[in-house]
């Protein structure tokens, strides 16, 4: 065994400088180095752009994607600062926002009222990611040069022709050796981009430039084009839904500024149907933040459909449609094709790429800023209101039915139970095809139902370890709740009783962390079923999941992993002396939900082990009762069965977890 390094002083404490923590870790700044993450960079040096046209400094911004790896984007602003800067002598202010994590201009609100680039790192961590970066910068009366690589300035700024023009010209190349020699920009995603920036900031143009070589016939997007919104997420939305079935004739549409001059609200909604009148399954709803897309929605997606939802069931009062007191938001919302877009001075964003608002403010001003206006829109045309209002309480009524029927088919024939709160059951009918997950906390069981399948997939959160049915008393089992309302779930009763017809799933899983806290818990709960529901593993239908240790990423390459000796393998191998990324998954809770469905949940990609016994027949009997004894000898009251074993077999254990 290597010795030990025991020492611990002021040389092993690693500073890194200037970029280098971006290049070591570009997870923490853009979420990864996968497509996802280099489509990012084009975004931060955009909002830069934007915020120089929302402020009212510029008018028009080019996207020029010039080949897979390299785009060029140029706005008409006032350009990025070039005299020196006053805190590092001998740098511009244009090298300093380059290589300097948190600097720019955006902490200062009398430079910018709204930004969507905050936090002041989103230039700084494009040039480190990238292998070439061109800046050319109009102001003062000439054109202004400077080059980077990898974070680090390889050129003076230089002053060059004289020029009455104003604006900042920025021209990157992802770096290989961050993302991988197989990253490429992809076209149809940067177009979407400058379309979207556009309509978001309404007034300002925006030319898209693509080489043509870039492009196939099956993108269906032009070589150039220009973007130009004039009323913003209006135009874009009416250029969505027009030549759709509608219930209003006019989109309502809109912009308020906040209290206190901190922002504004823009929206536009309308209601989409098919072409029998129902609703439509082509509804959208997108949501925004100083223009940057809030894909995970928020504080103003809330406060938009609490004040859409109050204001209909307002006005269904007003009426005296009793009905309309049945509408809920879901109701509302299921076939709207609706856009709100808020700009906001101090915003706070979950994660670097902001994908989620998080000001719990802003869902106060957005329902205040809606609440009147709807109401007038709604007053403003009986017939029509009167005509959405009978829609949107047609789909309250078919929630309400279809959720009892469920909720009637879910139960067993005999048995008419209240099922735990704590279950999110699926809504399938019958049993056939569907699962219930059993996962360890409430926090791995909020990211199972966010990544289920809720049409065949049943979650139940347990707290903590559950009893051990083979030490414990029957005494104390009956009063254990949380597996009597395993056994209520399930439906078909424990051992002495049991129905396979009252069976209310097919598949029953397991579904614990990938440490030895969670074997312990799944331990636990195959004890209870083999010594309770016996007849759940001779049917076939217990299961064991198998979540990954670890994700490793390695340019465009990202897969998971299963264990350390795999890790191991893997790094001494294929994968010695390259650049990788490695996430270690602490539990199921921390995981993403569309990582968990991936790994773990999805049929289609998930691994399952199926818990077996011996069959119950008279050549097997041995077998079975051989079976019995050791469940109840290692699981049992005598810790000293436990303690044989384990030292029988520690010749076996490679690791040990302490």
């Amino acid at each position: 065994m290597a010795e030990k390094n025991t020492s611990y002083d002021a040389s092993d404490i690693q500073v890194l400088e200037g970029l280098e923590p971006v290049r070591l870790r570009p997870g923490m700044y853009i979420g990864g180095t996968d497509e996802k993450a280099w489509h990012h960079l084009p975004v931060e040096i955009m909002d830069n752009s934007i915020d120089e046209a929302v402020a009212g400094f510029a008018k028009r911004i080019t996207v020029n994607l010039i080949d897979a790896k390299t785009i060029e984007i140029t706005d008409d602003g006032r350009g990025i600062p070039v005299d020196e800067h006053p805190k590092y002598p001998g740098k511009s202010a244009l090298e300093v926002i380059l290589t300097t994590l948190h600097s720019g201009g955006k902490f200062n609100n009398n430079v910018y009222k709204t930004s969507g680039g905050l936090h002041g790192v989103g230039s700084a961590v494009v040039n480190a990611l990238s292998s070439n970066m061109d800046v050319t910068i109009s102001r003062d009366g000439y054109q202004w040069h400077q080059t980077f690589s990898r974070g680090k300035t390889t050129s003076p700024i230089t002053r060059g022709d004289a020029t009455k023009n104003h604006g900042t010209k920025i021209r990157f190349t992802i770096d290989d050796e961050i993302f991988g020699e197989n990253a490429a920009f992809k076209p149809v995603k940067i177009y979407r981009m400058a379309r979207a920036k556009s309509f978001l900031s309404r007034g300002i143009k925006i030319d898209w430039i693509c080489n043509p070589e870039l492009l196939t016939d099956d993108m269906n997007i032009p070589a150039t084009t220009t973007f130009y919104y004039p009323n913003g997420v209006s135009d874009f939305l009416a250029e969505k839904t027009d030549s759709k079935p509608r219930i209003l004739p006019r989109m309502f549409s809109g912009s308020i500024d906040f209290p206190d001059d901190s922002g504004r609200v823009e929206w536009a909604l309308t209601f989409l149907t098919d072409e029998n009148g129902a609703a439509s399954d082509d509804g959208f709803f997108a949501s925004y933040c100083n223009t940057i897309a809030t894909i995970d929605g928020g504080t103003h997606e809330s406060g938009f459909k609490s004040a859409i939802t109050r204001g209909i069931k307002a006005y269904g009062e007003k009426t005296n449609n009793k009905a309309a007191s049945t509408i809920v938001s879901e109701d509302v919302f299921d076939s709207v094709a609706a856009i709100v877009s808020v700009f906001y001075k101090t915003p706070q964003f979950l994660g670097q790429t902001k994908e989620k608002l998080s000001n719990p403010e802003i869902a106060r001003y957005v329902e205040n800023a809606l609440r009147d206006p709807w109401e007038m829109f709604l007053a403003s045309d009986p017939k029509t209101s009167n005509a959405l209002l009978s829609f949107i309480i047609n789909l309250a009524n078919a929630r309400i039915k279809t959720k009892q029927v469920k909720d009637i088919a879910r139960k067993t024939p005999t048995k008419r139970i209240r099922m735990p709160a704590k279950l999110a059951d699926c809504t399938k009918h019958g049993v056939e095809g569907t699962e219930l997950f059993i996962v360890e906390g409430e926090s791995a069981g909020g990211t199972a139902k966010q990544a289920r399948d809720r049409a065949t997939q049943a979650i139940m959160p347990l707290r903590g370890k559950v009893l051990n049915v083979l030490s414990n008393s029957d005494e104390r089992f009956s009063a254990n709740r949380e597996l009597n309302d395993l056994i209520d779930i399930i439906g078909a009763g424990t051992a002495k009783d049991w129905n396979d017809d009252k069976l209310r799933y097919e598949k029953i899983i397991v579904m614990t962390d990938a440490d030895v806290d969670g074997s312990h818990i799944a331990s636990l709960l195959m004890a209870f079923f083999y010594q309770y529901m016996p007849q759940l593993i001779y049917g076939g239908h217990l299961y064991l999941s198998c979540p990954p240790l670890y994700k490793l990423t390695c340019g465009t390459e990202s897969f998971y992993i299963d264990s350390d000796e795999e890790l191991e393998k893997l790094q001494n191998g294929k994968y010695k002396n390259k650049r990788v990324e490695i996430s270690r998954f602490k539990g199921l809770g921390e995981m993403m939900p569309n990582q968990l469905k991936e790994t773990t949940m999805s049929p289609k990609t998930r691994r399952l082990i199926r818990i077996d016994l011996p069959p119950k027949t008279d050549d097997g009997a041995e077998d079975t009762e051989k079976t019995r004894t050791i469940v109840t000898e290692l699981m049992g009251k005598k810790p000293e069965f436990r303690f044989k074993f384990i030292t029988e077999h520690a010749q076996f254990v490679k690791d040990l977890f302490v």
